[in-house]
């Protein structure tokens, strides 16, 4: 096998990795010195060859990377860098001795003037109106403003909420929604009724059919 004297490949590397590269075994290379573009020692792999092997034409992936690039023979190497010394530690200086402290007397250190205390702000009274609207059907559903700014705009409540807090109402707030709910219920009744008799009904026809 002939290896250029760079270590860059030669011919004959150039053909292994090809063979490689078919059996679906890439061999991974190396960047050398002369690579563009890339740090030299870095790892790469071939993913293709073009055609006719000119110039840039060995197609790899950097190690970490999702990008491929195209580079020539003299820019990658099959020869593993060897890796890089560590470079050794540099000793920490040694401790320099305090300088004797000398006391001549000792100041009281001066007082921070005092400041106002702030008044807490006191907040205002801001006006709350709570509507609760009820449909023939008895959906219930509040809105809710704080001064003059809508926080809840008709949001759905259930009955059953409604029906709870009706009973620490004043006594004529909760006769109208105890009026409501009831009136909603037999609605309901009505409604089950004529769905029963329609279900009945689609019962026997299926019978008479079978």
């Amino acid at each position: 096998m002939r290896v250029a004297e760079s270590g860059a490949l030669g011919p004959d590397e150039v053909e292994r990795l090809r063979v490689a590269l078919a059996e679906g075994k890439p061999t991974p290379v190396w960047f050398t010195p002369a690579a563009v573009g890339v740090e030299a020692g870095q790892q790469a792999k071939v993913v293709a060859f073009d055609e006719p092997a000119e110039g840039d034409f060995i197609q790899v992936r950097p190690h970490g990377s999702r990008d491929v690039l195209a580079f020539s023979p003299a820019e990658l190497t099959t020869v593993k860098p060897a890796p890089r010394p560590k470079p050794a530690p540099v000793a920490p200086p040694p401790p320099q001795a305090e300088p004797p402290a000398v006391v001549q007397g000792i100041e009281p250190a001066p007082a921070e003037p005092s400041r106002p205390r702030q008044r807490a702000k006191q907040q205002q009274p801001v006006e709350i109106t709570v509507t609760l609207h009820a449909t023939p059907d008895g959906e219930w559903s509040v809105d809710v403003l704080v001064g003059k700014k809508r926080t809840v705009r008709w949001v759905p409540v259930p009955a059953g909420d409604i029906a709870r807090v009706a009973k620490s109402l004043p006594a004529e707030v909760g006769a109208a929604i105890a009026l409501s709910l009831d009136t909603a219920r037999e609605r309901q009744l009505r409604r089950v009724a004529e769905l029963k008799a329609e279900l009945e009904a689609a019962q026997r026809a299926l019978r008479d059919l079978g």
